[in-house]
């Protein structure tokens, strides 16, 4: 269950960079926006915590971090078109080896 909620606190932690990314434009602030944001970190924290109970905090904390950097550069390609260089992609995919390697440690 340590896991699951690992992961779940993982995809909570795209939500932040999202939410601050739309709640401030050039139009002025976005409070609903903002405030997914602040609840996606509450969110994301709990999850965090709870999962640690059963996982040792280096690999949760490195583990969590990892989902919401894959899944906050995944977003950022698809919403944002941001850039997908080549070494942006290798980047990327040293990341979910190193979670993979976490994971089956």
């Amino acid at each position: 269950m340590a896991w699951l909620y690992l992961v779940v606190a993982g995809l909570f932690e795209i939500g932040w960079p999202l939410g601050l990314k739309k709640g401030w434009t050039p139009d002025g602030v976005q409070v609903w926006w903002l405030l997914f944001a602040v609840a996606s970190m509450a969110v994301s924290g709990a999850l965090l915590m709870l999962a640690q109970r059963a996982i040792p905090m280096g690999t949760a904390y490195a583990v969590w971090t990892g989902i919401g950097a894959v899944g906050a550069f995944v977003t950022g390609l698809l919403l944002f078109g941001d850039p997908a260089s080549a070494m942006r992609v290798v980047s990327i995919l040293l990341i979910v080896a190193g979670i993979v390697g976490l994971r089956l440690a």
